[in-house]
C-alpha cells in the first residue's frame, strides 16, 4: 500500500500504482500482487479486450496456509474506455472479523471501488480457516470480463488427508460462463429489456467452446493410475449453474464452500454460482482418456445460438494414455447419483443455535424489468458506504435509506432467514460475506436439521424453501446477496449490520482507505 503523503485524497487518486507492500504487525504474512489491467484474450476462441489480473483468465491463484496473513496489492491499471475502470476485490468466502471489515471489499458495503492508476492493499488474516474458496470483482457485474482467481487455503493438519494423495495447483477446477461483448453494453442490454443476456460459452480453467468458433483444444487434466486426487471445483460464474461430473469415475464429496465434510459419494454435482466442492477421486480405471463434462444453464439457449452446454469439457488423460480426445459422445452427467445437498453432514457437527430474530425473504421480480426485490424493496447501493456511515454514527434502520435494505441487530443476534417455497424456476444462489451460515433446511429436501446441519456461505433459494441460521458474532454490516451478480444488480441484496456502537469501538481503518471514497468521487463518471 502506498503511504498517504498527499494532503487531497483527490491527488491521491491520480497516483500511480505502484506496487508496494503493506507492512503487516502480523509474523506470518503472504504479499500477492494483482495488476488489474485490460488484456486482448480468446479463451474461447474469440478475442475480446478483458478485465483480469495479472494477464491472465482466470486470474492467478492466491495459495496460503492456514494461519496466513494475505497482503493483496491491487494495482488499478484499466485503461480500456469500454469498461468499468474502477474495480474491487472481493474475497468470496473469507471470514472477516469486526476490527478488519474495511478489507471485507464489498463496495458501497465496506468501502469505495479503486479508481485507474490507484493501489490499495487489503490485509486478510486467514485465522483457522482452511479450504477453497476465491477472489472476484464486486464491482457492479465487472467480474463477468474476467477478474476472476481461485483462493486455496491448505491445511497442514488436515483431518482428511488420509483421503487423497494429490492436492496442488493441478487440482484447481476453474468452471465459468464466458461472454463475447464486455459488461456494460451488456448490462445496459439488461436494463433496457429486462432479459438476462446469454452467455456465449462456457469455460474450465479458462478453455472454452462455442458454436461455429475454432476448435480450441480442450484442457487436460492429468493423472496417474491408483493415485487419489483432490479436486477442489469452484462455480466462478455470473449466472450459470454447471452439473460436474468426471465418466466412469465417481466422486467422494469431502467438502462444500471450505466446510469438511463426512465423505459422501456422488457421481455428479450441480453447482450454483459461487459453490465450491471438494472432491476426491481416484484414477481407478484402465489407462486412456476420459472427459470431465461441466454443462450448464442460464437462461434460454436459443437467446445466444453461440451457445452450447455440451462442449464444455475437459480430458483426464491418465499416464501412458495417447494425446487424444476420449472415444464417444459427450455424455451428460449421471442424474442418478447426484448430489443432494441435504445429505451432506459437517465432518465437525454443530447444533444450529435456536434464532433470536427471524426474517422471512419473498424474491420477486418486477415482469419485463431488470428490478428484483426483497419483501418489495429493491436494493440500489448508497453513494456512501454502510461502514462509513455507521462510523458517522448510524445506528437504527431509520437511518439508513429504504432502497439499502439494512437490518440492524444487537450483538450476538441469531438470525433465522426463511426463504418461502415459490415458483421460480431460478434457484437464487444466496451468498453472506465474512461468515458461514447453517443450512437447516435445504432446497433439496423438506427435511428440518438443526442437529448437525451442513455449514457453508452459498445456498439455493428456490422452489421448495430454504432455511438459514447464523450468528452475528462480529460487529460491522456484513452484505448478503443473491450471487447471480445480474440480480444482485437489479436489487437482491441486503445488509446485516450488527452492533453498531460495537462497530465504532472496533474498526479503525487506515488512512489509506479512508481516502478511497474521496479519490472515487472525485472521478469524472468514465473512470468510475
Amino acid at each position: 500500500m502506498f503511504q498517504l503523503t498527499l494532503a487531497s485524497a483527490v491527488l491521491l487518486a491520480l497516483q500511480s500504482a505502484s506496487g508496494a507492500t503493506l507492512k503487516s504487525k502480523r509474523a506470518d504474512t503472504l504479499p500477492i500482487t494483482l495488476d488489474i489491467v485490460n488484456a486482448d484474450l480468446a479463451p474461447d476462441g474469440f478475442t475480446r479486450s478483458t478485465i483480469v489480473a495479472n494477464g491472465t483468465y482466470p486470474g492467478p491463484p492466491i495459495l496460503a496456509t492456514k494461519g496466513q496473513t494475505l497482503l493483496v496489492t491491487a494495482n488499478n491499471q484499466l485503461t480500456d474506455p469500454s469498461m468499468r475502470r474502477s474495480t474491487t476485490l472481493d474475497f468470496d468466502g473469507i471470514f472477516f472479523t469486526g476490527e478488519n471489515l474495511y478489507n471485507e471489499g464489498s463496495p458501497f458495503v465496506t468501502n469505495c471501488p479503486l479508481g485507474p492508476n490507484t493501489s490499495y492493499t487489503y490485509e486478510v488474516p486467514l485465522g483457522e480457516q482452511t479450504g477453497t474458496f476465491w477472489y472476484h470483482s464486486q464491482l457492479s457485474v465487472q467480474y463477468l470480463d474476467g477478474l476472476r482467481g481461485p483462493l486455496i487455503i491448505y491445511d497442514p493438519e488436515d483431518p482428511l488427508a488420509d483421503l487423497y494423495d494429490v492436492d496442488d495447483e493441478s487440482t484447481i477446477i476453474q468452471v465459468g460462463d464466458w461472454w463475447h461483448n464486455s459488461s456494460v453494453p451488456l448490462l445496459q442490454q439488461f436494463n433496457d429489456t429486462g432479459i438476462i443476456p446469454v452467455s456465449d460459452s462456457g469455460t474450465i480453467n479458462g478453455v472454452g467452446r462455442f458454436n461455429g468458433g475454432p476448435e480450441v483444444p480442450f484442457p487436460v487434466i492429468n493423472v496417474e493410475p491408483g493415485k487419489r486426487y483432490r479436486f477442489r471445483i469452484i462455480n466462478q460464474s455470473v449466472r450459470s449453474v454447471f452439473t460436474v461430473g468426471f465418466d466412469s469415475h465417481n466422486m467422494t464429496v469431502i467438502a462444500a464452500d471450505g466446510v469438511a465434510t463426512e465423505p459422501h459419494v456422488v457421481e455428479s454435482i450441480e453447482m450454483l454460482a459461487g459453490q465450491r466442492y471438494d472432491v476426491v477421486v481416484t484414477a481407478d480405471q484402465p489407462v486412456g482418456n476420459y472427459w470431465f463434462n461441466a454443462p450448464y444453464v442460464g437462461g434460454a439457449a436459443s437467446r445466444n445460438p453461440n451457445q452450447n452446454a455440451t462442449l464444455n469439457r475437459a480430458v483426464v488423460r491418465y499416464a501412458g494414455a495417447e494425446e487424444a480426445e476420449p472415444e464417444g459422445p459427450f455424455t451428460a452427467p449421471a442424474t442418478e447419483g447426484a448430489l443432494l445437498e441435504s445429505d451432506l453432514r459437517p465432518l465437525v457437527p454443530e447444533v444450529a443455535p435456536v434464532p433470536t430474530h427471524n426474517l422471512s425473504f419473498s424474491l420477486v421480480v418486477t415482469d419485463g424489468k431488470a428490478i428484483w426485490h426483497i419483501n418489495g424493496i429493491q436494493y440500489i447501493p448508497p453513494k456512501v458506504p454502510t461502514l462509513v456511515q455507521v462510523l458517522d454514527g448510524a445506528s437504527n434502520e431509520t437511518d439508513f435509506n429504504e432502497n439499502e435494505n439494512t437490518f440492524v441487530f444487537p450483538p450476538g443476534s441469531v438470525v433465522q432467514v426463511d426463504f418461502p417455497p415459490s415458483d421460480d424456476d431460478d434457484a437464487h444462489p444466496f451468498h453472506l460475506h465474512g461468515m458461514n451460515f447453517f443450512v437447516v433446511k435445504s432446497n433439496t429436501s423438506e427435511e428440518i436439521n438443526t442437529v448437525n446441519p451442513i455449514r457453508r456461505d452459498t445456498v439455493a433459494a428456490g422452489q421448495a424453501g430454504t432455511t438459514i441460521r447464523f450468528v452475528l458474532d462480529q460487529p460491522g454490516p456484513f452484505f448478503f446477496h443473491c450471487h447471480i451478480f445480474w440480480h444482485m444488480q437489479a436489487g437482491l441484496g441486503s445488509v446485516m449490520l450488527n452492533d453498531p456502537e460495537g462497530t465504532r469501538a472496533v474498526v479503525q481503518p487506515t488512512p489509506e482507505w479512508e481516502a478511497l471514497c474521496p479519490a472515487y468521487n472525485a472521478l469524472p463518471p468514465d473512470e468510475q
